[in-house]
């Protein structure tokens, strides 16, 4: 992108986009913990992942601010507009990333000293490692502004509910076959629920990128292939 002739808004621009990279690497951190603080059913680093929230609404917050600020004084123009609209997107869609592996993690503390067998928790860890995945390439498409890259990832994002619908399924077996288990599977259904929506907001990173390089976003519906009644509950909060 070409330099302007305001060196310090230049430098404002970059500020923001430093900004938005630490929160990615704050998110991907927190999502891959929350995860394997659920396999290791590890309260301690549940834990960690619920204290690492505090900066990423920080880093959202001052993302928020100053972008407001930048338009107000700036008033920038076309992709100088787009790049600041797109800050205060992104920023957000993290920091509910954030949030959704907080709940998580805080399912972790919940149910970290109930005895059940490990396979039970693989369909969620393997959803888990798609939207891990689908965060970095969206990350990653962010910085470099691939809209190529982008759109492979809003794609993707009907894998990640065709296995929730599985799992979702899975678990409902379970429960039913041992009442012992709707505790456990409870909360595993709402930690696959929030790792569904990780999967959802890097489709809406996704969608931002193609507007941040042309001005329009995605056309059309969404790939989606979540058919399960459970998907309308709202995750809970703790």
């Amino acid at each position: 992108m070409p330099g302007h002739i305001v060196s310090s808004y230049d430098a404002e621009l970059e500020n923001l986009r430093r900004s938005i990279s630490e929160m990615g690497g704050i998110a991907e951190k927190m999502v891959t913990e929350a995860t394997d603080a659920l396999v290791r059913r590890d309260a301690t680093l549940a834990q960690a992942v619920i204290a690492a929230d505090k900066r990423l609404d920080t880093l959202q917050h001052e993302i928020e601010e100053r972008s407001v600020l930048l338009i107000a004084k700036r008033q920038p123009l076309a992709i100088d507009l787009r790049e600041t609209i797109s800050a205060i997107r992104v920023s957000g869609d993290l920091e509910r990333i954030g949030d959704l592996a907080k709940n998580i993690a805080k399912r972790v503390v919940a149910i970290s000293d109930q005895a059940v067998g490990q396979k039970i928790i693989l369909g969620v860890q393997h959803m888990s490692d798609l939207a891990e995945a689908q965060l970095k390439d969206v990350l990653d498409a962010y910085g470099s502004r691939d809209v190529k890259a982008a759109q492979d990832v809003w794609e993707r994002d009907g894998e990640i509910d065709a296995l929730y619908n599985s799992l979702f399924r899975e678990l409902l077996t379970y429960m039913m076959e041992d009442p012992r288990n709707i505790s456990f599977c409870t909360h595993l259904l709402f930690c696959a629920k929030n790792v569904e929506r990780i999967g959802d907001h890097t489709t809406n990173i996704a969608e931002t990128i193609q507007y941040l390089a042309t001005g329009e976003t995605p056309t059309g519906d969404r790939p989606k292939n979540d058919a399960s009644n459970y998907a309308t509950v709202t995750p809970g909060q703790g």
